[in-house]
This record gives C-alpha cells, sequence and structure tokens, in this order.
C-alpha cells in the first residue's frame, strides 16, 4: 500500500518536471523571436532611412557640383572637384574602417541579442 502513494508522488513529480521543461522552452523560443523581431526591424527601419538619405545626398551632391562647376566656369570641373574630396573621405573612411563601422556594429548586434 505505501507504493501507491510514493508512485503516484514520482509521476507527479515527473509529470510536473516535464511542464517546467516545456515552459523553459516555450520562453526560450519567444525571447528568441523578440530579440529577431528587435533586430529585423531596425535593419529594416535602417535600411528605409539610408534609402531616402542616399537620395538626399545623390541630389545634394549634384546641386554642389553644378555650383562648383558654375563658380570654376565648367561644369564637368565642379563634378571633379566634388570626386577628389569624396575620394579623399573614401580613402579616409577606409583606413579606419575598423574603428568606425566594424567595432560599433559588432557591439550593437551584441547588445541587441543579450
Amino acid at each position: 500500500m505505501s507504493k501507491q502513494p510514493t508512485l503516484t508522488l514520482i509521476e507527479s513529480l515527473f509529470g510536473q518536471t516535464k511542464e517546467y521543461v516545456d515552459n523553459r522552452l516555450e520562453l526560450y523560443k519567444l525571447k528568441m523571436i523578440d530579440k529577431t523581431s528587435s533586430v529585423a526591424s531596425s535593419i529594416i527601419s535602417g535600411i528605409a532611412l539610408f534609402i531616402v538619405f542616399f537620395i538626399f545626398f545623390i541630389v545634394l551632391n549634384i546641386g554642389i557640383a553644378l555650383l562648383i562647376g558654375e563658380l570654376v566656369g565648367k561644369a564637368y570641373a565642379g563634378f571633379l572637384i566634388l570626386a577628389a574630396i569624396y575620394l579623399i573621405a573614401g580613402l579616409v573612411l577606409f583606413s579606419m574602417r575598423n574603428k568606425l563601422f566594424k567595432d560599433p556594429v559588432a557591439n550593437a548586434l551584441i547588445r541587441k541579442f543579450l
């Protein structure tokens, strides 16, 4: 007679343990979905903002190049001067790419997931 209540207690304990493990797995799944959706929405909004600012930047640069060209006297010279300025800026950014881009992006992703 004393074996029956012990078996029921053990079965109940195993049932509760299984339920606990199932709930923890579900919680981890939901947390991962939350983090993934947060990262995805950040990426999508970043891409949308990038496109808008890229178009603005292109139009602004065409205007600046035409203005420089008018000041110099030749339209093509304005574009060449502006291109030279961006070449120099690009070389500076390239030389500092790890410090300016790689590390901050990696740290931002790590912070998002943790």
